[in-house]
């Protein structure tokens, strides 16, 4: 039995060549994969509109999985942060961890190490993690109920010890 509980609840769909979590469709893809993507997008349009499209990538993924698991499985806004936190680090998106939640101020601080997103950029940029930045960009908007600001204050790949993304509501 696996430690993993994301990994031990995937179902494999050979037919479809699939994998599900809670009847969710997931895919396993290297994250130079996804590095040199982000290399080209940056090459052709710009680093900051590069990174605001993969965050729009992240925002969609993240908003429509917090909407599903917080309700499937009945959670508190803390439980579908921690959930989501969990499940990142199990299916390889790094060690997550909430440093600070306040619901009622519409605030997320969360330290995310090893990366793989910064660890395949090392050196190369800074903030570049800008999938994370925007799963729990949709997930925050989703608990929150507000349009949220996300931010990634530090990024391994820039030669800080771990990336720290800060989520709060828009200010109007």
């Amino acid at each position: 039995m696996s430690d993993n509980s994301i990994l031990s609840q995937l179902t494999s769909v050979p037919e479809q060549g699939a994998l599900l979590f809670s009847d969710v469709r997931y895919l396993l893809i290297r994250p130079e994969t996804l590095a040199a993507f982000q290399d080209m997008l940056e090459t052709e349009i710009g680093f900051e509109r590069a990174g605001e499209i993969l965050y729009t990538g992240g925002f969609t993924g993240g908003k429509l999985s917090g909407q599903k698991y917080k309700e499937s499985y009945n959670l508190s806004d803390k439980e579908a942060v921690e959930f989501m936190c969990r499940m990142g680090g199990e299916i390889g998106w790094g060690a997550m961890k909430i440093q600070h939640l306040d619901s009622s101020k519409k605030r997320l601080t969360l330290k995310v190490t090893h990366s793989p997103f910064a660890e395949a950029y090392l050196g190369k940029a800074n903030h570049v993690c800008h999938l994370i930045r925007g799963v729990f960009g949709g997930l925050c908007t989703w608990i929150f109920g507000t349009e949220i600001d996300a931010q990634e204050t530090k990024c391994i790949a820039d030669g800080d010890d771990f990336c720290l993304f800060d989520y709060r509501e828009t200010k109007k």
